[in-house]
């Protein structure tokens, strides 16, 4: 009777093993989605994207629009973003720059990267408190930040080993990156503009160059994350996307650890893949699986030199945007752009060390946490204000917390959790009392301010709880903790 029980007990356990973790997955969508995503990708959090290539050396575009597009700008003569636009102003800019017969191929060799240091920028990734990063391996002009064959196949050689930086950019940084806690992510965009197969003969262009492109990048540094974009003008079935997918979970060297998002074919977004991704966007409380928010400092991935100071979105903003992100179940991949000899720009890297400094004080609100009863609470009003524009601008965030429109509603706390504790954030500074509506407490919970440490005392108030804070004293805080205040509700 023991041996029949255990030999039952030892079933189950086999079951169930093999029914979490499969030994083949199938080019379906319907085997491809039950793949688990690897747990660390939804406690990350916050991870920083990287748009450096060509484009970087001109670095211009008007505001309100991708400098990374500079080549489709130029060569299209047209423009979309945030604005009202002729269509001509990269060729104008362009022309007057480097005269009208510089055609963008040029800039392969002035993308010198002589500055670039990696063991830097994975130092400022970690101080940034970033669990991830995504480096742009290849853009839509194709060029390549790494040595591959492929990159050569439109008659030149065009990846940063035999043009301008003479160096594996990709590599270089996926080793800096590997030495430290951070995770490592590789963008890959599916099609690129001009080559001349992408144009004249697609299947050619899938079969001969994307397929073995990008199998080379993945074999070569194994990333954590593989960042697909550049789909949207075509299904997934010609881009061959599903049997791509089921060679890389069943026989890449990162078959057991790689995270992918969704970007894989022409109305896949939000449907299949991996992770769900959304672009200038807010948050998105009605998503069922990890999802992703990426956006620019200011509103361009590249570096673009035409922003300003006041174009780039304050720390208070960039902390508020993460924790209305975080507090619906999603990570912040917040984008910074190098310049065309590997400088990250001051005003970015300034950016990120005030990020870091309140998540050193505050992380615990942010990682590895998940929603609460709600994800915020309101006050009185029309909710959810959002200016109309094509890119939702970092601002949003501030009418929606401390600067609202007549008539509108505020967030005026934010919710997280973890296993042992519930988290407030409050995006200003309470006054006398904050409110917590709708919660019960067990007599003698705990509750203290991260900032300082000190436990507060509350009561009960019918449905809600009431938190008498302390006298505000700023000289006991750091200047980022002013950014959000974060209360901690043990459950212990």
């Amino acid at each position: 009777m023991k041996k029949s029980i255990f030999l039952l007990i030892l079933t189950c356990f086999i079951f169930s093993n093999h029914s979490y973790s499969q030994d083949k997955y199938e080019p379906t969508w319907a085997s491809l989605d039950s793949r688990p995503i690897p747990e660390w990708f939804q406690n990350a959090k916050f991870g920083i994207f990287i748009h450096w290539g060509p484009y970087s050396v001109p670095a211009w575009s008007p505001k309100g629009t991708y400098s990374e597009w500079y080549q489709y700008w130029l060569q299209s003569k047209a423009l979309f973003g945030n604005g009202d636009f002729k269509g001509d102003e990269v060729t104008r800019f362009h022309e007057k720059t480097y005269g009208k017969d510089f055609p963008y191929y040029n800039f392969g060799d002035l993308f010198k990267a002589d500055l670039f240091n990696p063991d830097e920028w994975a130092q400022l990734f970690e101080k940034a408190g970033a669990k991830y990063i995504v480096l742009t391996s290849k853009h839509h002009d194709g060029f390549t930040l790494w040595p591959n064959k492929e990159a050569n196949d439109r008659g030149f050689a065009w990846n940063s080993m035999e043009v301008g930086a003479k160096r594996d950019l990709v590599g270089e940084l996926s080793t800096a990156v590997k030495k430290t806690n951070v995770k490592m992510g590789l963008y890959y965009s599916l099609y690129e503009w001009y080559h001349p197969l992408w144009q004249n003969d697609k299947p050619r262009f899938v079969d001969e160059h994307f397929i073995p492109q990008i199998k080379d990048l993945v074999n070569k540094y194994s990333p954590d994350i593989l960042w697909a974009d550049g789909e949207w003008d075509m299904e997934d079935e010609k881009w061959k996307s599903k049997q791509l997918l089921a060679w890389l979970f069943n026989e890449s060297p990162v078959k057991e650890s790689i995270v992918i998002n969704d970007r894989w074919g022409k109305g896949i977004r939000k449907k299949h893949g991996g992770y769900f991704t959304t672009e200038y966007e807010a948050e998105a409380p009605e998503f069922t699986k990890p999802w992703e928010e990426c956006r620019g400092m200011g509103f361009s991935f590249g570096y673009n030199q035409n922003e300003d100071s006041q174009d780039y979105n304050s720390p208070k903003t960039l902390v508020l945007m993460l924790t209305n992100i975080v507090s619906t179940g999603g990570n912040l991949l917040l984008d910074i752009g190098p310049d065309g000899r590997g400088n990250i720009p001051p005003i970015m890297q300034e950016r990120l060390l005030q990020i870091g400094s309140w998540l050193e004080t505050n992380g615990e609100a942010i990682y590895n946490t998940r929603p609460w009863k709600s994800s915020f609470q309101w006050s009185e009003g029309e909710r959810n204000f959002k200016p109309k524009q094509h890119y939702l601008g970092g601002d949003f965030i501030l009418k929606q917390t401390i600067d609202p429109e007549p008539g509108y509603a505020v967030k005026e706390l934010f919710f997280t959790q973890t296993a042992d504790a519930y988290y407030v954030i409050s995006p200003k500074w309470p006054g006398g009392h904050m409110t917590i509506k709708d919660v019960k407490l067990p007599k003698g919970t705990k509750i203290n301010l991260l900032a300082t440490g000190e436990g507060l005392k509350w009561k009960t108030s019918g449905k809600n709880v009431v938190v008498e804070m302390p006298a505000y004293q700023p000289n006991k805080m750091k200047e980022s903790d002013s950014y959000a205040y974060v209360f901690r509700i043990s459950k212990k």
